[in-house]
């Protein structure tokens, strides 16, 4: 077996359904389905196996999923996240014929803890550091809204600061430059497994192409070994995903987000 195939099959096995939704008020089952509500208002599909599923399956599967995300008035929008190894035809049509959006396919990165932690020289006055105090988290959120391109809202800094109130060992590393925070990212290891994944990075575009995200990433790396945590994962965009693959992470296959959202929201 290649090391991209073992990879992946580790990533089915220890990080689908349950790894996916810590901090989630709730999780149903709903047949293979786990469909996860969160603070933020966010409903998230996911499941570890479709089985033989077809298309009328698939039909009463979204449908059932939908209808129970409507009747909390709490959830304003939903992801649902597939896989291209999936074996899943006609799913994509059944989405799109519930209101769901697609949004462009992401990489799926593994690799070594060790791979990443390497020392990753920093630009004069850019210091990294780990971030745990209510000012700082809303700052971190608002820097990561602005740079997706998203309207600066309280939501994801709410559901961090109830994350870190659980000690689940979520962590959130910054950069900051000038006083200012100029990237960020979360770490979140993985309980009872080999993984910690990396997630929400993003830099400022100012300050894209220096080290920068390198540096975070590493900085994120050598606190997952000392967690325990030898693997590294990420849903990684076209920025993130060749950083990562020079740092020695695989892409192993894609996810693609498909979105809904509650008419009016």
């Amino acid at each position: 077996m290649s090391e991209s195939a073992r990879f992946l099959a580790a990533y089915d096995e220890q990080l689908r359904t349950d790894a996916e939704t810590p901090g989630a008020v709730s999780v149903k089952r709903h047949g293979p389905l786990h469909l996860a509500a969160f603070r933020d208002g966010r409903g998230f599909v996911t499941y570890r196996d479709l089985g033989d599923a077809g298309t009328e399956a698939f039909r009463r599967l979204v449908r059932g999923a939908v209808d129970c995300f409507r009747a909390d008035p709490g959830i304003t929008r939903v992801e649902w996240k597939t896989r291209s190894h999936d074996h899943a035809p006609g799913l994509h049509e059944v989405l799109l014929g519930h209101g769901f959006v697609p949004d462009q396919p992401e990489s799926i990165m593994i690799g070594g803890a060790q791979a990443l932690s390497v020392p990753v020289p920093l630009p004069d006055g850019v210091v990294v550091r780990q971030v745990v105090d209510e000012p700082e988290v809303r700052a971190m959120c608002a820097m990561q809204d602005e740079v997706f391109g998203d309207p600066v809202s309280d939501g994801m800094a709410d559901a961090l600061l109830h994350r870190l109130s659980l000690r689940d060992g979520m962590q959130l590393w910054v950069a900051e430059a000038d006083g200012g925070i100029v990237s960020a990212g979360r770490l979140e290891p993985v309980e009872g497994t080999a993984f910690a994944g990396i997630w929400g990075g993003a830099t400022r575009p100012e300050w894209r192409g220096r080290g920068i995200y390198r540096a975070l990433t590493a900085r994120r790396a050598q606190s997952a070994l000392g967690l325990g945590k030898t693997l590294i994962h990420s849903d990684s965009t076209e920025f993130s995903r060749p950083i990562l693959e020079r740092s020695g992470l695989v892409k192993v296959s894609t996810t693609t987000p498909y979105r809904w959202r509650r008419e009016g929201s």
